[in-house]
C-alpha cells in the first residue's frame, strides 16, 4: 500500500458527523481521509435537509408576515407578491455557500477527500469506487453515512407526484394542493412552508397526534395554532394508497372503518428515515445490521469487527445532525484515548415551523411510562413582555422535574425561538441542575427566556408573573 493510501483513519460520508469526525481526527493529530459519494460535502443535512428546509422556511415566515403582521406594526405593504423562483435561488446560495464552508475546513485541516462510493474491504482496507478506483488503509474507520428516507411499499415515489423531501424543497411552482403524509418535523415544516405560498395542505398522521414526540398539551396547542394557519389534519388516520382518476390524483387512506379520498397535486410522504448501509459491503466484514437496519456498537462506538466503528443515523438513536457531530467528536477522541462522551440525556429535538417546538430530556409522558414521580411547572407567553411586544403570545414552557429530588429531567417549549431557548435547559440538564437552579438562574429582561425562568419557579408554584 502506498503511503498516498495509508492513513490512520478513514471516515465514510461526509455528513455533519462524518465531516466533525474527520475535523477532530486531524486535529488530534491523526492521518485523515474522508470519503464521499456525492458532488459535495455535508450529506443529507446540508444539501436537501436541515439547511435548504430553514432558507425556505425563513424566506416563508417573512413572506407571511408581510402579508398578515405588518399591518398591524404600522408596516404599509402594497402589491405584495412573491417569487418561488428567487427563494429557490437563495436557499440554493446558502446550501452552496455552507457546502463550500465544508470544503474549505477539510483543506484547513489537511484531510485528504475521496470522491466516490467507500466499501469496507476487511483488514483495514476500504475500497473507493468513483471516477477513480483506489484501495485504502487505515488502522480506525468511521462508518458516518446517515440516513435515507423510508418509503411506503403503497406509496412509492414517483420523484413527480409522490415525493420525499427531497423533492418538497424543490418544487418549482406552488402546489394547489399538497398533501403530506406524516405530522412529525419534516411533514409539519415542508406543510407550512408551502401552506404559507397559498397551498391547500392537509397532513394525514396514523398516530392521534400533530408531533407525537411530545406531551398531549404541547401537541395540542400545536394542531391548534396550525389549523389557524390553514393546516387540515386527519389524526389517527391510516394511508392506504394513491389513485388516479379522470386526471386527478387522490391519496386515499382510512379512518376508522370509514374511507377518506384527498385530492392532491403533489403527495409528500414524511414518516420517517432509515439507516444507509446500501453497498458498504457490512457482510465482507462480518457486521450485521439489527432489526432496524442499524449498526449495533458499544459506549466507544466500537462495532463487533476491531478497528471498525459507525456514528450517527445508522446506528441506534435518534437521526439529528447535532448528535451525529457529537458522536463523532466524542469516537475520535475514544480512539485516542480521551474521554470522549455524548449526554444522551440531553440532546435536544426541534421542529422549525411558527411556533417553534423544541424538547429536551424526558416528557412528562415517558416519566410516568417509566414510574417516575414528577413535578412540572408551565408559563404562558402571553404573559411575557417581549412576546407581548413582538406578537409572539403563542405557546408556553413546561419544565419536568424529579418529584423528590428536583433534579431537571426535561423542557419542553413551543413558542418564537423555542431552537434557541432551549440551550438553557440543554446546560441545566447537563451539569444535573434542579428546576430551582433553572429558576434561580438571572435571565435578561425583557427576553422571551424569562418564560423558562417562570416555568422553573413554577415546579413549586414559586413563579412571580402567573396568576
Amino acid at each position: 500500500m502506498s503511503p498516498e493510501n495509508t492513513f490512520d483513519l478513514i471516515v465514510i460520508g461526509s455528513g455533519p458527523g462524518g465531516y466533525v469526525a474527520a475535523i477532530r481526527g486531524a486535529q488530534l493529530g491523526l492521518k485523515t481521509a474522508l470519503i464521499e459519494k456525492s458532488k459535495t460535502l455535508g450529506g443529507t443535512c446540508l444539501n436537501v435537509g436541515c439547511i435548504p428546509s430553514k432558507a425556505l422556511l425563513h424566506s416563508t415566515e417573512m413572506y407571511h408576515f408581510a402579508g398578515h403582521g405588518a399591518a398591524e406594526n404600522g408596516i404599509d405593504l402594497t402589491n405584495l407578491s412573491f417569487s418561488v423562483e428567487k427563494m429557490m435561488a437563495k436557499k440554493d446560495k446558502t446550501v452552496s455557500q455552507l457546502c463550500g464552508g465544508v470544503q474549505a475546513l477539510m483543506k484547513a485541516n489537511k484531510v485528504k477527500v475521496f470522491a466516490g462510493s467507500g466499501q469496507l474491504e476487511g483488514e483495514g482496507k476500504v475500497r473507493v469506487s468513483g471516477e477513480q478506483d483506489e484501495l485504502l488503509e487505515a488502522k480506525h474507520i468511521i462508518i458516518a453515512t446517515g440516513s435515507s428516507v423510508i418509503e411506503l411499499p403503497f406509496l412509492k415515489f414517483d420523484g413527480e407526484t409522490v415525493v420525499g423531501s427531497t423533492e418538497a424543497i424543490a418544487f418549482d411552482k406552488v402546489p394547489e394542493k399538497l398533501a403530506v403524509v406524516g405530522a412529525g418535523a419534516i411533514g409539519l415544516e415542508l406543510g407550512s412552508v408551502w401552506a404559507r405560498l397559498g397551498s391547500k395542505v392537509t397532513v394525514v398522521e396514523f398516530l392521534p397526534a400533530v408531533a407525537p414526540n411530545y406531551d398531549k398539551d404541547v401537541s395540542k396547542m400545536a394542531e391548534r395554532l396550525f389549523k389557524k394557519q390553514g393546516l387540515e389534519f386527519y389524526l389517527g388516520t391510516k394511508v392506504t394508497g394513491v389513485k388516479k382518476e379522470k386526471g386527478k390524483t387522490f391519496l386515499t387512506a382510512e379512518k376508522g372503518e370509514d374511507p377518506i379520498e384527498i385530492e392532491a397535486d403533489k403527495i409528500l410522504v414524511a414518516v420517517g428515515r432509515k439507516p444507509f448501509t446500501e453497498g458498504l459491503g457490512l457482510d465482507k466484514v462480518g457486521i450485521t445490521p439489527n432489526q432496524k437496519g442499524q449498526i449495533e456498537v458499544d459506549a466507544h462506538f466500537k462495532t463487533a469487527v476491531p478497528g471498525i466503528y459507525a456514528i450517527g443515523d445508522v446506528i441506534p438513536g435518534p437521526m439529528l445532525a447535532h448528535k451525529a457531530e457529537e458522536e463523532g467528536v466524542a469516537c475520535v477522541e475514544r480512539i485516542v484515548g480521551q474521554a470522549g462522551h455524548v449526554n444522551y440525556d440531553a440532546i435536544p429535538n426541534v421542529i422549525y415551523t411558527e411556533p417553534e417546538i423544541a424538547g429536551v430530556g424526558i416528557t412528562e409522558t415517558i416519566a410516568k411510562d417509566k414510574g417516575i414521580a414528577v413535578k412540572t411547572g408551565k408559563f404562558n407567553f402571553i404573559a411575557n413582555g417581549r412576546a407581548i411586544a413582538s406578537d409572539a403570545t403563542d405557546g408556553f414552557v413546561k419544565v419536568i422535574a424529579d418529584k423528590e429530588t428536583d433534579k431537571l429531567l426535561g423542557v419542553q417549549i413551543i413558542g418564537k425561538n423555542a431552537s434557541e431557548l432551549i440551550a438553557a435547559a440543554v446546560t441545566h440538564i447537563e451539569y444535573g441542575g434542579s428546576a430551582e437552579d433553572l429558576g434561580r438562574t438571572v435571565h435578561a429582561h425583557p427576553t422571551l427566556s424569562e418564560a423558562m425562568k417562570e416555568a422553573a419557579l413554577a415546579v413549586d408554584k414559586n413563579a412571580i408573573h402567573s396568576v
